[in-house]
């Protein structure tokens, strides 16, 4: 009976610490975790920006001498609606990242807030934007609204992206990854 209860007691042992390492080589390598969770945040790097509005309004331009670029009236919201989905799908891949230290578990709080943050705004305030454009409205009526924008948003969004990317230097020197920071 001892020996049993000593090879259960092994066994038992030796089970927790194979899944211990398996656990431990799920997570996700240091370059596809800081590529999900800091990397993929350059596609909303412009949030707030006028260059984001050129961006969201050239969807709109149509050339008198080269007939396929007539629109239709709503390439401006389509945009937006796909960096939506996008984004969507950023955020649930961010989600799905294992956080197996303190400073993974910061970046993936960080990404998921920033994303959770700019979600929203791109929900109302620019698609509400892309249908301006989309409509042809005045140029003051848009530019209202990106001013808007920038002053309810850009101080908040820049803080947290920066504090990100702050986080994100620390990981990928920690893990000697190559990054250009320019």
């Amino acid at each position: 009976m001892t020996n049993t209860f000593t090879f259960s007691s092994r066994l038992s042992f030796s089970l927790v610490l194979t899944l211990a390492v398996l656990l431990q080589s799920c997570s996700e390598t240091p370059d596809k975790f800081f590529g999900t969770a800091i990397l993929n945040t350059n596609t909303i790097s412009n949030f707030g920006t006028p260059a984001l509005a050129n961006q969201i309004n050239d969807q709109t331009l149509e050339f008198a001498d080269i007939p396929s670029s007539k629109k239709k009236g709503n390439e401006a919201a389509e945009q937006v609606r796909n960096n939506i989905l996008y984004m969507e799908k950023s955020l649930t891949d961010i989600k799905a990242l294992s956080a197996n230290d303190d400073l993974r578990k910061d970046i993936k709080a960080q990404s998921i807030a920033l994303y959770e943050y700019v979600i929203p705004v791109y929900k109302n305030e620019y698609i509400a934007y892309a249908k301006l454009c989309d409509t042809k409205a005045p140029q003051a009526k848009r530019e209202e609204l990106m001013q808007s924008v920038a002053q309810k948003y850009n101080a908040e969004f820049e803080k947290k992206y920066a504090s990100l990317l702050a986080k994100g230097k620390v990981f990928a020197e920690e893990n000697n990854l190559n990054v250009d920071w320019k």
